[in-house]
């Protein structure tokens, strides 16, 4: 039986293009950003942002110095925002409609930066922030780990005191499904910028069916 549906940030909940974020550190004068931005996991100290190895103040002065001048924090916020096309307001009701019944949690390889444009109450327009959609947010540079380590899956785990076959686990990202399925966790793969509420509507429906026959 589901308990919780564990969602992906970056191409699930908000629309992405990495493309746009590339050409936005390039712009500040970043060589081959795209050597380091990914859209699942980072590369160098992109990485080490997104694992808490390096804080926003680290990070803009690695940047700095790659770029060979002053990088602020803001035009290092600007370009990793710029990977933010769309928040689709109908998911953010769909969470809602969702925690009636279930818990509703986060997993994402994220960083300072964009969760500080989440934190903001209105940041998709509502006056609501991200937070308020979710029951916990499991944020990688928080857990210094990110996906699709096992070990960042083994701390869900432990911290939602679930079985992995009680967790609806959403992704976009081919390595971190197979990561969750390795652990015994259901799991569903979005295209990103498509509509995916209906095909979790019925994985949902269908647990619920399954689990009334084995009654």
């Amino acid at each position: 039986m589901i308990k919780t549906v564990l969602f992906d940030l970056g191409g699930v909940i908000i629309n992405i293009d990495r493309d746009r974020s590339v050409n936005a550190f390039e712009n500040l004068g970043l060589k081959d950003a795209s050597s380091y931005l990914d859209c699942y996991k980072q590369k160098g100290f992109f990485l080490e942002l997104e694992d808490g190895r390096l804080d926003a103040g680290g990070f803009c002065s690695e940047l700095s110095r790659l770029c060979g001048k002053t990088i602020t924090c803001e035009q290092a916020s600007q370009a990793w925002l710029s990977i933010i096309t769309e928040v689709p307001l109908e998911r953010l009701s769909f969470l809602k409609v969702l925690r009636k019944q279930y818990r509703v949690c986060l997993l994402s390889n994220t960083n300072p930066f964009i969760m500080d444009w989440a934190a903001n109450p209105d940041f998709c327009g509502t006056g609501s922030s991200l937070y308020k959609f979710f029951d916990h947010l499991f944020l990688s540079y928080r857990m210094q780990c990110v996906k699709p380590d096992p070990v960042i899956f083994e701390k869900v785990l432990a911290t939602l005191n679930d079985k992995p076959g009680e967790i609806l686990f959403i992704d976009d990202g081919p390595a971190n499904i197979k990561a969750g399925q390795d652990l015994g966790m259901l799991t569903y793969m979005p295209v990103n910028g498509t509509n995916w509420i209906p095909d979790v509507q019925k994985i949902l429906a269908n647990s619920v069916t399954n689990r009334n026959r084995s009654e």
